[in-house]
């Protein structure tokens, strides 16, 4: 039985602050009743507080006061940037009481490649001395230092030049602040660039970003599929990794910062108009629109896979919609709360046997699908599990937690459960469920058809009834 350390933060959130007129993480004056004194929703931290992250990405940056910013081009999408919060408004809300550590990266699109902005940044936030950027932060009403740990090196960047300048960019934060942590900026894991810009990078970051959403275009099987460009990805990576160690005889370790994931069908959302997607059961069950298999990846792979930041957390291809008057979970929401909650710990190898044992609830059949390629790798169409499934031991290491994934659209299946020579469990187990008869079914302000239930089962016989299209997580007690 292997045993890969888990980080806390292999969940946490890029921030959206607001969409339009119907508020996000901030929505001063709300008429409801629903912003504190600072004007931040209080239901939004409580549904954020539930899925238990402990940091979050800040795609941006801001100095100054908030009132003295200027609305402007986001050059990326082609909208307005309000820029009406900025690097203290983030924080802040960050160290709110039941808050998060913060992690700060540049804006979107890289803008801040240039060293002189990002020392300046960098000043701001986490310098002690008598100098300009750290006195402007004292008189925006901040006497110490933010202690900003995390640091990307850019965002999405598409210059060629990108790894020499961030090189130098690097030596300098180092020099200015050396207890930082730097993430180069990467691709998706299998790209060219990933190879040039690890190979340059290596000696002066800590950790390697990727960046992929999965595309189902209205097609659940490739939907629910699609973890396996990513689990690729994240493969060829850390082979990169080892790679750049032994060109550069290195011998310290880095690791990926998965840094923007998410399910997002540009065409039902598109960027421009806000991306506010909403979800249905088959964006929470698959990888290409699916958090649950997302999260199956990244605990399969926890010993390189560090940080993952699920992109976003408000409004924006979320698992949280907001309205003045309320909000409400989408389907997406309750596989991150579960995998958040409980699948922490010690990540556990879960093998499945070439030939499994037991039965089928309908015809035998080998339970695999060629998902076809909607990216150039050739991984997204390899044969591909209708059953995906991870496990973890808990930290107080009494229970085993397997979370199982029943990506078939119409079969359940009779999934057959052992465990190695040295672990004992006991007949019973609880079963954290999220499932609906209808995969169409969605959430919405009117109620919320899919979440989880809880439920106990007395007699475990060593085979576990996995229902269609549901996913679960099979909370085990060591004996």
């Amino acid at each position: 039985m292997s045993r890969r350390w888990i980080r806390a933060s292999i969940l946490a959130s890029q921030s959206t602050w607001g969409a339009a007129s119907t508020g996000g993480l901030a929505d001063p004056g709300n008429e409801h009743g629903l912003a504190d004194a600072n004007g931040y929703r209080t239901d939004v931290l409580q549904a954020l507080k539930d899925l238990n992250y402990p940091d979050c990405r800040y795609p941006g940056d801001g100095l100054g006061r908030k009132n003295s910013v200027r609305v402007g081009l986001e050059l990326a999408w082609l909208t307005e940037e309000s820029n009406h919060s900025g690097t203290d408004e983030f924080i802040q809300w960050c160290r709110l009481p039941w808050a998060l550590s913060p992690t700060s990266v540049p804006q979107h699109g890289g803008a801040l490649v240039r060293s002189e902005d990002a020392l300046a940044w960098l000043e701001y936030c986490n310098s002690s001395a008598n100098t300009h950027y750290a006195n402007m932060c004292r008189k925006n009403g901040h006497p110490e230092p933010y202690g900003v740990k995390y640091w990307a090196l850019g965002n999405e960047m598409t210059a060629e030049d990108y790894s020499k300048t961030a090189y130098q960019w690097a030596k300098a934060l180092r020099l200015l602040d050396p207890s930082i942590k730097l993430i180069s900026c990467g691709e998706t894991g299998f790209a060219d660039w990933d190879r040039v810009t690890l190979k340059t990078l290596a000696p002066v970051v800590d950790f390697h970003s990727i960046h992929l959403y999965t595309v189902s275009e209205g097609n659940h099987d490739v939907n629910v599929m699609g973890p396996a460009a990513a689990e690729k990805g994240i493969e060829i990576t850390k082979s990169l990794i080892e790679l750049a160690k032994i060109e550069g005889k290195l011998t310290k370790d880095i690791t990926v910062c998965f840094d923007e994931w998410n399910v997002w069908d540009p065409v039902r959302a598109p960027g421009e108009k806000g991306a506010e997607e909403h979800y249905d059961l088959s964006d929470a069950l698959g990888e290409y629109k699916a958090v649950a298999s997302w999260l199956n990846v990244f605990v399969r792979k926890a010993d390189i896979v560090k940080i993952a930041c699920i992109a976003q957390s408000v409004n924006v291809i979320s698992p949280i919609i907001t309205s003045p008057t309320g909000l409400f979970k989408q389907t997406t929401y309750y596989p991150l709360q579960l995998f958040a909650t409980l699948m922490q710990g010690t990540a556990l190898s879960a093998r499945r046997r070439r030939r499994a044992r037991g039965r089928h609830l309908h015809r035998p059949h080998r339970p695999t699908f060629r998902c076809p390629s909607q990216r150039a790798h050739a991984s997204a169409a390899r044969l591909t599990k209708w059953i995906d499934a991870s496990a973890v031991l808990s930290p107080s290491k009494t229970e085993i937690r397997l979370a199982v994934v029943n990506r078939h659209q119409t079969r359940a299946f009779d999934v057959p459960i052992a465990f190695g020579p040295d672990a004992r469990v006991a007949p019973r187990l609880v079963v954290h469920e999220v499932w609906s008869p209808q995969l169409g079914d969605r959430n919405g302000f009117e109620g919320e058809k899919v979440k989880t239930v809880e439920r106990k089962v007395d007699a475990w016989d060593g085979v576990y009834q996995c229902k269609e299209h549901s996913f679960q997580v099979l909370v085990f007690t060591l004996l």
